[in-house]
């Protein structure tokens, strides 16, 4: 045909170069899209809205799911307390004295006994028939010999019993606060951490009047971005021990959760349950802790909504935490206080480091008062 060819290269039209039409339909414009195609199109739009639909729907499932925290039966299976006129097991007895290194960098120097030397220093851990105390030490100052430069004589028990679950009853009269204390109640294996996770119980830094941290610290893949019940304020949501600097995920309590107000009212009882569900904790005033606890039948399902909740839906409880020993020390220093110790109203210009050492007297109330330990698993 006169003016036309089939491989479109130019050729004259009316005495000018002309290009000539081709049958190839540009595959990019749907104008020339063939109905197979068509169909092709819509079967391939139809199954990503359905994966994408069903990939949101499960995350959002999964956020709104929650633990039954189905009731259980608890029966008591070990007291730690101080018995009458000191007949039996004592307190201590039941736990270790740690004496290795500490890795938060503290200025803590923890004792392998009740009594440090040199001899004419206070007991650090004593008891009475109702109570067993831990401290920091306050009578080495600067002229001492040995002095406290290097860091200042505390306290780290570990329960010689470990626990792979249970309802933990913690009677705390007395909760250590003051500048560059760092005192926790916590659960942890130390041989094992973080892969056999970590439950802070009770922790605060300085004077404490930011309230009870209750947190837990865990390898990797735990997480508390789900749906929660509890009262206290959720802080990170990652339990990873690699984020956010080990934050871990923590929920803060009120201000008379610990510190000297927690301490004006006699202090109070810690509940911690931990089960496949999740992890629960409750804290109780002196005047307010629950009838079926002190009549040693303690039922959660009857205490009300929880301080801290670690649901399982996005971290495997029962996988990430076994083999927990209970620990309760007074840190000095660390990582933790460090961190703010400038921006604190501790120190007046001293690091922590120098306050620790120079300043014995500021430590007379960082001391740990414990009535008894209870610790209930199901039957």
């Amino acid at each position: 045909m006169s003016g036309y060819e089939d491989d479109g290269d130019l050729v004259p039209h009316h005495g000018k170069p002309s290009r000539t039409a081709t049958t190839k339909m540009p595959w990019w414009n749907p104008r020339y899209w063939a109905r197979k195609v068509w169909i092709a199109v819509a079967v391939a739009v139809v199954i990503i809205v359905v994966v994408i639909g069903v990939a949101v729907g499960v995350t959002v499932s999964k956020n709104n799911a929650y633990p039954s925290y189905k009731a259980l039966s608890y029966t008591l299976q070990d007291t730690c307390k101080e018995p009458p006129q000191h007949s039996g097991e004592t307190f201590f007895d039941q736990f270790n004295y740690f004496n290795t290194y500490d890795p938060v960098q503290p200025m803590a120097s923890y004792t392998t006994s009740a009594r440090p030397t040199p001899s004419s220093m206070q007991n650090l851990t004593y008891a009475t028939s109702s109570a067993a105390v831990i401290k920091v030490d306050t009578t080495v100052g600067p002229g001492s010999t040995p002095d406290a430069s290097t860091g200042r004589f505390s306290v780290r028990i570990e329960s010689k019993k470990t626990y792979n679950k249970g309802l933990f009853l913690f009677d705390v009269r007395h909760s250590p606060y003051g500048c560059a204390a760092w005192p926790a109640l916590w659960l942890t294996d130390p041989s094992h951490w973080p892969d056999h996770g970590e439950v802070d119980v009770l922790e605060a830094v300085n004077g404490g009047d930011a309230g009870n941290m209750m947190t837990l610290h865990t390898a990797r893949g735990c997480s508390m971005r789900g749906r929660r019940r509890m009262t206290g304020q959720a802080l990170d949501a990652s339990c990873y021990v690699g984020d956010n600097s080990n934050a871990g995920c923590g929920v803060q309590g009120p201000a008379a959760s610990f510190g000297a107000a927690f301490n004006r009212n006699q202090g109070g009882l810690m509940a911690v349950e931990w089960r496949d569900d999740g992890i629960r904790m409750w804290q109780f005033a002196r005047d307010g802790i629950p009838a079926d606890i002190t009549g040693k039948k303690p039922t959660p399902d009857a205490w009300g909504t929880a301080a801290a909740d670690f649901p399982n839906t996005h971290c495997d409880i029962g996988a990430r935490f076994t083999n927990n020993s209970i620990i309760a020390n007074i840190d000095l220093c660390g990582d933790l206080i460090e961190a703010s110790w400038n921006s604190s109203s501790c120190g007046g210009g001293a690091t922590c480091s120098n306050y620790v050492a120079n300043k014995p007297a500021e430590f007379a109330n960082a001391y740990w008062e414990f009535g008894a330990f209870e610790v209930y698993q199901a039957s």
